[in-house]
């Protein structure tokens, strides 16, 4: 069996190390070299988008680089046969989550959706939410005069407008590189003890977050509320109607044990 597996997410390391090269047994099981009653070996090809230098690399073979939208997608599955599709992107890569959906169902390929479960607010947190990076940036100035940004380098320029002192963290540096705000170039995940001293350090009294969901940055989410700062979340965009959607990588074996038990595979 072969997936194009759409990645750059931790989710999607994990399933990649999970289905390269394992053998699906007669029993609906997944694993490498288990003994049983073999069946097909599993191929995963990750594909990488390619913003991000130095990105960590999944095991099995990866692809770097976009398709070119979703004729460009429909062309590579055409000319590279793969029995499914996981789309396992960021929760905010919705060109990407769509343009998937609409070239799979043109070639007939099913798809899954993988996609972490966002951040709910503890009884002591004070959690204001904006649907989009502009409507941030307007209700930011309500709500602090020093700023912690921690939604990345796409839509940071929204954030110029505020007037704001301002603290940006980014795994590479907007391109140009922004005058109006300092920047903190890293890449998590982020312990509570560093999350603390940006806060103290920096006096920040407000935090941006995108709400991203998982481990890997959740604990600025505990420093702020130590802190007694509010936290200004922006929605996720929402996923479109059509493909299944799970939550977990486990699931998502499971879905992939499914489809290569299925007649079209």
């Amino acid at each position: 069996m072969k997936v194009l597996l759409l990645g750059g997410t931790g989710e999607a390391r994990e399933l990649a190390a999970a289905l390269n090269g394992a053998e699906l047994d007669g029993l609906g099981r997944a694993g490498a070299g288990r003994a049983g009653v073999a069946g097909a070996g599993v191929q995963v090809v990750s594909s990488l988008a390619g913003r991000t230098s130095d990105a960590r690399l999944p095991a099995g073979e990866v692809r770097v680089g976009g398709f070119g939208g979703v004729d460009g997608l429909v062309d590579w599955l055409r000319e590279h046969p793969v029995d499914a599709v996981v789309d396992a992107t960021h929760p905010f890569a919705a060109s990407i989550t769509a343009n998937a959906l609409a070239a799979t169902h043109l070639v007939g390929v099913p798809l899954l959706v993988l996609r972490r479960p966002g951040w709910t607010p503890a009884p002591d947190d004070t959690w204001h939410w904006a649907d989009s990076t502009s409507a941030a940036a307007d209700l930011l100035p309500r709500l602090g005069t020093r700023a912690f940004l921690t939604i990345g380098r796409q839509g940071l320029d929204a954030f110029a407008k505020t007037g704001l002192w301002t603290l940006a963290r980014c795994v590479d540096p907007p391109a140009p590189r922004p005058a109006w705000c300092e920047l903190i170039l890293a890449r998590g995940p982020f312990t509570l003890a560093d999350e603390q001293t940006i806060l103290r350090d920096h006096r920040i009294d407000v935090l941006v977050t995108k709400d991203s969901g998982g481990p890997a940055t959740a604990a600025k989410l505990t420093a702020a509320r130590q802190h007694g700062i509010p936290v200004l979340v922006i929605r996720r965009p929402p996923l479109p109607v059509g493909p299944e959607v799970v939550e977990t990588v486990g699931e998502a074996v499971q879905w992939v044990i499914r489809a290569s038990h299925s007649p079209s595979t």
